[in-house]
């Protein structure tokens, strides 16, 4: 398939900047997989809109502030000069974390890359926090490892001194009530640098509704990295070599999902995340010949799923609208048709929809 394909116009005045006051108030655009239709509809009408059976699988990830700011400190065991002492003083540094390789290391985009030697250190804040560049990697990439020097966790300090990594299209500084609307109301595991942004429309009200209807939920948990949102740089999609992204499913959950899938009931999976952590689990299920839908555990998801691909687990679709020439627009296209579902973004655009992670959703059933 040719990126070209997944490319479709949009005004920037559509791209949401902020979230609505009210979670559940945003708008819902009903797409029927089996003809194509769709209706405009509201978000707060989700529960009534189910059959009362299906099963509503979130994803749990909680988004850590990932933006963190400092300024130079030379390289390490190494006197720094005149020169680079003056770089230190007015030159700021952005380190942008990515994905956890492991215990206070983690691979991520540093500015400006360019400077930054193997070795070399960046004071966080006040001195709280030291960080080395450990390795260079592909695309910009430095793995880099944390040190506290107040007694605190290297954890408690990034969730004290950095920023919330808002998406590159929302033009403006985070602001701190962007740590509480950039999360959703059920993110508990640590670890992810973006929201499950489906997730972000639900309120305790509309979870009582949607249990009252009679259906079931369960949640797993994929820790969203720069693999969700990495340009694709390749002209023909499937030549893209996609991030993997860690997840986590656990016993209670996979059961919930298995037992679903047994009795013929909806899986109904909130956000791309829930997506590819699900299939990616039957995936390799499948690849083992083992018996059943997807077994319980941890996993990286490989899966980069275009269109032409058979979903295994996912039967619905709650999914913000996304960028164009996106790996998430490809999966959305797998999942509904790519004549479908552009045919639903240009309506969107026409009826003044607000796009993006801040702004309203799409039901694909």
């Amino acid at each position: 398939m040719r990126l070209s394909e997944l490319d479709y116009p949009l005004p920037p005045r559509l791209i949401a900047q902020r979230p609505l006051s009210d979670r559940d108030a945003s708008r819902m655009l009903l797409l029927h997989r089996h003809d194509g239709q769709w209706d405009d509809r509201r978000f707060a009408e989700l529960p009534q809109l189910l059959r009362g059976d299906e099963l509503l699988v979130f994803n749990n990830a909680r988004v850590l502030p990932a933006r963190l700011f400092g300024h130079r400190a030379g390289v390490h065991s190494q006197r720094p000069s005149r020169k680079t002492a003056r770089e230190h003083l007015t030159g700021t540094v952005e380190i942008f974390l990515t994905r956890r390789v492991r215990e206070d290391e983690w691979e991520a985009l540093v500015r400006p890359g360019r400077k930054m030697r193997v070795g070399e250190r960046v004071i966080i804040g006040a001195g709280e926090l030291e960080v080395e560049i450990l390795t260079r990697g592909e695309l910009g990439l430095r793995t880099v490892g944390f040190r506290s020097t107040n007694g605190r966790s290297v954890a408690a300090n990034i969730e004290k001194l950095g920023h919330v990594p808002l998406p590159p299209y929302i033009d403006r500084p985070d602001e701190e009530s962007d740590r509480e609307r950039y999360q959703t109301i059920f993110a508990r595991q640590a670890g992810a640098v973006a929201a499950p942004t489906a997730g972000l429309h639900f309120t305790p009200e509309i979870f009582e509704r949607i249990r009252k209807r009679g259906c079931e939920t369960c949640e797993i948990t994929l820790d969203v990295s720069l693999g969700t949102f990495q340009p694709v740089h390749t002209e023909i999609l499937e030549e893209h070599k996609i991030h993997s992204e860690a997840y986590e499913i656990s016993a209670d959950a996979a059961e919930k999902i298995c037992a679903a899938k047994r009795e013929g009931r909806p899986v109904l999976a909130v956000g791309t995340t829930v997506v590819r952590c699900l299939e990616d689990a039957s995936t390799r299920m499948a690849s083992a010949t083992a018996a059943g839908h997807l077994c319980a555990g941890r996993a990286d998801a490989q899966l980069f799923i275009v269109p032409g691909y058979s979903f295994r687990i996912v039967d619905m679709l709650l999914t913000n609208f996304h960028l164009p020439k996106s790996t998430l627009l490809a999966l959305v296209a797998a999942f509904a048709g790519t004549e479908r579902i552009l045919a639903c973004y240009r309506h969107a655009a026409e009826a003044q929809y607000r796009f993006y992670s801040y702004g309203d959703c799409m039901l694909i059933r």
